[in-house]
Order: C-alpha cells, then structure tokens, then sequence
C-alpha cells in the first residue's frame, strides 16, 4: 500500500467516523437528558434520575395519545400490508399500460414534502366530507405507510417465481390462496421489513397529522409539541428517549430475522 493509498484510507475513515458523530450526538444527548435530576436541560446532569420517566405517569393525555399511535400504527400498517400485496402483484405480474405509473404513483408520498400531503389530505378530506378526526388520520397514515410497503414488495416480488404461485393454483388453491400460502411465505422477510419501516413512520409522523388532528384525538408527536410549548422539561427527553427505543427494537427484531444488508437493501 503507497502512501497515498494510506492517506486516503485515513481520511475515508476519517471522514466516516465524523459523520456517524454527526448523526448519533443528538440521540445520545437526548437519551442522557433525559436521566438528568434537574428541572431544566443540562449536560452532564448534576445526579443521574429516573424522575422524569416517573413524570410520565403524571402527564395529562400522554397514554391516550400514545393509544392512539400505537392504534393507527398497527392498523394502517396493517392495511397497508394488504394493499401492498395486491397493488404490488398487479404492477409485478400485469401486462397492462401505466404500471410503471402506479409504482412510482404508490411511493410519491414519500418523494414530496410532509406538509404539503398534510395539506391535500386536510382539502380532499373537507371537500368529500369527512370530518371524523380518527378515520381522517387512519386514511392519512395509509398514505404515510403504503410507499415504505410498496417499494419493499415490489423490490422482492421482481425476484421471486410465480410459477410457484401457477403450480398451487394447479392442485386446486384459488389465486388468493395461492398468495396467502405460496407468496406470502416466501416474502416473510420483506413483509417484516416494510411493517417495521411503517410502523416506525406511523408513530414518528408530525407534519401529515398535525393537519388532521382535533382536540380529542392527538397522536404522541402532536401532544410532545403541545407539551413543549406548555412545559418544555426533560420529561420530554424521556418520552423521545422511548421513540428511540421502539426504533432500536425493531432494527434488532429486523437484523435477527432478515439481517440488516436486506433490510438496507429493500
């Protein structure tokens, strides 16, 4: 190895070792803030405290409003999946005109600014009626959580052999039970993957449900925010600090049963 070789290798680390700094210091400060004893953000903290995780038992509306994340989460998640499957057999196996049109049109939500599908959402959902904030928000969070799904199946189903599928329609299983029994086995590991990537971005969402939320029902990101204008304490830090952790799951969860290269990868 010349000289200039190791020079480059110094700095490529270099330069890769900062940018994961970079990206890691504001979670590792929010995760020691929110051990902190003292009333306001401080670094380090004077003595190490679970009293702000303690606060959270005593905070107006926070398991409500964490019921109801959790709540569209499972359920637009699960409704993507659904969705997913179908829109992404019919754009993998159809011969018709416009597929590719469908497949970027199912992803567009992710390729557009958060506010602005906030505000077509909050127009469409005025213009047809529907004032209910919870279905508007579950409606919303389908839009939110079908591109992660869509793009991961799409990206698994262009390799995967329908001829399988083919074969156990020949034994007698109708189509659908052919994709129940057949398809959906086979592509357990993209499943896994999209469920987690929505289900992370359903509960983390703020600029598509700030929009469509109401006074009885707020999503977790939307009450942290009524919170910090309120009462901006570390018990705030505490309740990121559980955003965190629900992320560090389910990358674990993720890397046990899919590995993290094919999770990258979808």
């Amino acid at each position: 190895m010349t000289g200039t070789d190791r020079l480059f290798l110094v700095l490529s680390w270099t330069i890769g070792l900062c940018c994961v700094v970079f990206l890691m210091l504001p979670i590792v400060i929010t995760v020691a803030a929110s051990f902190t004893s003292s009333s306001v953000y401080t670094l380090p903290p004077p003595e190490w405290s679970l009293r702000w995780y303690q606060s959270l038992e005593r905070r107006s509306g926070l398991w409500e409003a964490v019921t109801l994340s959790l709540n569209l989460a499972l359920v637009s998640t699960a409704i993507s999946l659904v969705l997913g499957t179908l829109a992404a057999v019919a754009v993998t196996r159809g011969r018709f005109k416009g597929r590719e049109a469908i497949a970027t049109f199912t992803v567009s939500p992710l390729m557009m600014p958060g506010l602005v599908v906030g505000v077509a959402l909050l127009q469409f959902f005025r213009e047809i009626g529907l004032r209910d904030a919870y279905w508007s928000l579950l409606l919303g969070h389908i839009v939110i959580t079908l591109p992660f799904v869509m793009r991961t199946l799409l990206a698994s189903m262009s390799a995967f052999d329908f001829s399988l599928v083919d074969a156990a329609r020949t034994l007698g299983l109708s189509y659908p039970k052919a994709i129940l029994k057949v398809l959906v086995p086979n592509l357990a590991p993209a499943y896994l993957t999209g469920g987690l990537f929505a289900f992370l971005a359903s509960m983390d969402n703020y600029p598509i449900s700030i929009f469509l939320t109401d006074a009885r029902n707020k999503t977790l990101p939307i009450k942290m925010l009524q919170y910090l204008e309120e009462q901006p304490d570390p018990s705030l830090a505490a309740m990121s600090s559980g955003l965190i952790l629900m992320a560090v799951i389910a990358l674990v969860v993720g890397a046990r049963t899919v590995g993290l290269n094919r999770m990258i990868e979808g």
